[in-house]
């Protein structure tokens, strides 16, 4: 069967535009299932459960971006949740956060140090550290919950209040998305990071030190996953060791279905913020729909498994 100039047409912009396609689709796909999908209170909840994964997000593009990995970034929102809640008891919140992002900043310089300056495979760097990382939240909390103390439930109040009609872990999330939109257009920062990606050799012969670039951006990402798991103990008020077990998954699937590459050199804040939220939206309506959660598990590899191969199409 021919197919018409107009519809290869049609056909080259569905390609181009896929994760937004696809978002659009789960739109009209949540609002068929459930008619408590547009309610401002499922909206709102929906918006805070996917600000972790979301904010983690932002930094694991960049780190993609230069053609890297960091599976450490739950490891790392555990322990952060954990240390917030531990200094807690010690200082008032607003130390606690600083220290706890401190120590995601800590990991991410880790990370950066072997993968950028010592050459060694991300994969198998960050895989080390997440170990590591979970390991010393464990140890930092004997194993067992830390609550939030008593006298600084204003971290709590925090994740549970709103701001201008929104809840404020999206303010912070969007807060997040346009810093990292406007360096990765606007800023000679983001320029090179996606220059690395696409060709790194070429970087380096035109003077520009490499690894610098690769330290910061396993940096960014080890503060921000930090800052998840602030977010987390924010709603919950509880710091655990077993928070965000296998949300590095979560992470990388976001990114990778809004379209960035895993070889590096391709992807955008936007379309990541996209990915982020299809995954929330898959998650959202199979809970409204009392689905268990092992079928979202399935879905969700069919839709990353479809953006994947849509994205080849992209660079025919």
């Amino acid at each position: 069967m021919t197919i018409t100039a107009g519809a290869k047409k049609y056909i080259q912009l569905l390609i181009k535009y896929n994760t937004l396609a696809i978002f659009l689709i789960m739109l009209f796909v949540s609002a068929v299932f459930s008619h408590a999908f547009f309610t401002s209170s499922n909206l709102f909840n929906l918006i805070r459960q996917v600000t972790p994964v979301g904010i983690i997000s932002m930094g694991m593009l960049l780190v993609i971006l230069t053609g890297g990995i960091d599976l450490s970034v739950g490891s790392v929102v555990a322990m952060s949740g954990v240390l917030t809640a531990f200094f807690t008891q010690l200082m008032d919140w607003p130390s606690s956060v600083v220290l706890s992002i401190i120590g995601g900043l800590l990991v991410g310089m880790l990370s950066g140090y072997f993968v950028a300056y010592q050459k060694m495979t991300p994969f198998i760097v960050t895989l080390a550290l997440m170990t590591i990382v979970r390991g010393a939240g464990y140890i930092i909390s004997n194993g067992a919950p830390i609550m939030v103390h008593e006298e600084e439930l204003a971290l709590v109040n925090f994740g549970s209040g709103y701001f201008l009609g929104l809840p404020n872990p999206a303010i912070v999330l969007f807060l997040v998305f346009g810093i990292v939109a406007v360096v990765l257009k606007y800023n000679v920062f983001g320029r090179i990071v996606i220059a690395i990606g696409s060709n790194e050799e070429a970087v380096r012969l035109s003077g520009i030190k490499v690894p610098k670039y690769k330290f910061a951006v396993y940096m960014i990402a080890g503060a921000l996953s930090a800052l998840a798991g602030i977010m987390i103990v924010s709603r919950s008020s509880v710091g655990s060791p077993v928070m965000a077990v296998g949300m590095e998954l979560d992470v990388i699937a976001a990114v990778v279905i809004g379209g960035a590459s895993l070889k590096g050199g391709k992807g955008s804040a936007f379309n990541t913020l996209l990915g982020v939220l299809i995954l929330g939206m898959i998650g959202n309506i199979m809970n409204l729909k009392d689905v268990p959660a092992y079928p979202q598990q399935v879905i969700k590899g069919v839709i990353i498994l479809f953006a994947v191969l849509l994205q080849r199409y992209q660079e025919k």
